[in-house]
């Protein structure tokens, strides 16, 4: 058992001294370091060495982020491109939860794949038993590979319900701006600050997305297809049918406005019908045995005595 324990922690000894020495290589300098070199040749103070910028910067920046840096670019070389493009369309949809890209997604997901095996293995050698060792790892690193996954699953059904409720009310303001005299750029920015939601980062990404120089209508397409919302990739449909055909923008926002409230009606009501459904197996799992006992437990005992008496 005392070979397995010190077989562990050299491993995880050995591990990090090879992560440290990785990370000891020097890193690049940055436009605002060399900037600031020559700044100061050109007032005439000592020039910085490089050991001793480095040392300026915190630990995190020195040691912990060149690691993981490193780590992730190994990892995602590895990764097929369609894999890549579809981790990155599926972080869009979630909303990029804390900014990150398909890399950083991949390198956190392989992260805790490691972390929780080797707590795994830990555990493992807290019950002396040989065989929980590799049970252990094993379950933590199953663990790791899908819960990211599973998260991410989530955040994107989540994203999606949020925009298919908010969309009425979006429209509902867009109608009414239009109808006031605004354009439909001006109109959608209104609706983006109303809003706090993603509906409204939404809106507001298209915007800015405009005012960088992209097209408008390009800017909308790929509204409607990073979402993955049915309903508001039909909205952008109509819009853009619209600005080619040269329609009038207010009658057709008043049309979408309509249907999509009326859909959502819809929906309320098939998940109305839905809970009667899932109620059931509650009621006769857990309530109807409940009255059994209530209703048939005197007659029951009534007839136990019977039988022994007679």
């Amino acid at each position: 058992m005392l070979v397995y324990i010190a077989l562990a922690f050299g491993i995880v000894a050995a591990a990090g001294i090879l992560l440290a020495a990785w990370s000891l290589t020097p890193a690049p300098l940055d436009n605002a370091q060399l900037v600031e070199g020559r700044l100061r040749v050109y007032e005439g103070g000592r020039v910085a060495t490089l050991d001793e910028i480095e040392l300026q910067t915190p630990f995190r920046d020195r040691i912990f982020l060149p690691v993981v840096l490193r780590l992730r670019h190994v990892i995602t070389q590895r990764l097929p491109d369609r894999e890549m493009q579809e981790l990155h369309r599926r972080l869009t949809q979630a909303g990029r939860p804390a900014g990150m890209t398909a890399s950083d997604f991949v390198a956190f997901r392989y992260a805790v794949t490691l972390a929780l095996c080797l707590i795994g293995a830990l555990l493992g050698l807290l019950s002396h038993v040989p065989v929980n060792v590799a049970i252990g790892a094993t379950l933590g690193a199953i663990i790791g590979l899908f819960a990211p996954m599973f998260w991410l699953s989530r955040r994107v059904s989540r994203r999606r319900m949020e925009i298919q409720s908010a969309l009425p009310d979006a429209l509902d303001l867009l109608v009414v701006c239009v109808e006031a005299g605004l354009s439909f750029e001006s109109a959608m920015g209104r609706v983006a600050e109303k809003l706090e939601n993603a509906m409204g980062e939404e809106f507001g990404r298209v915007l800015q997305e405009s005012r960088l120089g992209r097209p408008r209508l390009e800017a909308l397409e790929d509204l409607g297809q990073r979402t993955g919302v049915d309903d508001l990739h039909s909205f952008v449909q109509a819009v853009i049918q619209s600005e080619q055909l040269g329609s009038g923008i207010a009658k057709m926002l008043r049309i979408q406005s309509d249907e999509m409230r009326q859909k959502r009606v819809l929906r309320a009501q098939e998940r109305g019908a839905r809970a009667s459904l899932k109620m059931l197996l509650p009621m006769v799992g857990c309530i109807f045995p409940t009255l059994w006992i209530i209703l048939l437990g005197p007659a029951a005992l009534l007839a136990l005595k019977f039988l022994r008496h007679g």
